[in-house]
């Protein structure tokens, strides 16, 4: 029921949006955004629809339940950003979708980053769907003008993961991508994505995954941080960047040299979590640029 919910989402939102260019569509084509995430491969250590990845304690099952059970949450931002809503606001919905990807999966984090994230896009879009930004601003540039200031603001989760890896390598992470309007988004998923789109305009999947390669090449990865230190980050940095300069998804036997990628990170138990939710978050941008261009 999950899967078939999940391939109406990959039509019927996205024509209703086409129709009719409201707020409705907007939670429903970010949760298909994050189910294309998942159903991309090979992308290194992360959980797929063909593999776990590096984890044992979650598959694309546990993903795609998270993602049914945030979809209505990102709704609710969307329409709260469309009500001119503050950072106060979007925070406790933001929360609510926590304990409900929590609940839904047994306790597992699978898409926090994603809900900040992707949950401050959709918030974004759905102010200039409600008319309250001049619509010729990007979503990134929505989101740092109406809320940029309140995210740096904001509380910090001590306990985490990220916050741990910030504090102790000074990393940016995702409160600054953010903040500054998502930058890795624009400036590096989305040119990713539209080249690999004109190389092999056929092949969707093969879109993300150069997109997700080009991410992990130059994001600094607080997940990858976690996980393997420095170095851990400088071997997924150099590891990536080589698939790239080789030519990417338009060299020839690509799939297998990504495979072979994915399966040492599997070994390092490295898996770039930050990537995975910033592709996810170029896809939803893509779509919103695509239906309102």
């Amino acid at each position: 029921m999950i899967a078939a919910a999940a391939r109406g989402l990959e039509r019927s939102p996205l024509r209703q949006a086409q129709v009719t260019p409201d707020v409705s569509a907007i939670g429903a084509v970010a949760a298909n955004c994050l189910v294309r995430e998942l159903e991309t491969w090979p992308k290194p250590g992360l959980v797929s629809h063909v593999d776990n990845g590096s984890h044992h304690d979650m598959d694309a099952g546990t993903f795609r339940r998270s993602a049914a059970a945030i979809m209505p949450h990102l709704q609710r931002l969307a329409d709260a950003g469309a009500l001119g809503c503050g950072m106060g606001r979007l925070r406790i919905i933001g929360l609510e979708a926590e304990r409900a990807m929590f609940a839904a999966t047994a306790g597992i984090n699978t898409h926090r980053g994603a809900i900040f994230g992707l949950g401050l896009l959709c918030a974004a879009a759905g102010a200039r769907a409600g008319g309250l930004v001049d619509p010729r601003l990007s979503l990134g540039d929505v989101v740092a003008r109406l809320w940029g200031d309140s995210i740096l603001d904001g509380p910090v989760l001590l306990h985490s993961h990220g916050s741990a890896a910030r504090r102790r390598f000074r990393a940016g992470g995702a409160r600054i991508e953010a903040a500054t309007g998502f930058p890795s988004v624009y400036g590096i998923g989305l040119p990713a994505l539209h080249r690999a789109r004109a190389v092999v305009p056929e092949d969707m999947e093969s879109a993300r995954v150069e997109a997700c390669f080009s991410l992990i090449a130059s994001v600094e990865d607080t997940n990858l941080l976690h996980r393997g230190g420095l170095d851990g980050l400088r071997f997924a940095h150099d590891t990536a960047r080589g698939f790239i300069a080789s030519g990417g998804v338009g060299a020839p036997g690509w799939r297998a040299r990504a495979q072979s990628i994915h399966e040492g990170f599997v070994a390092r138990r490295l898996s770039p979590g930050g990537s995975a939710d910033l592709l996810a978050m170029t896809l939803f941008v893509d779509a919103h640029e695509r239906l309102n261009s």
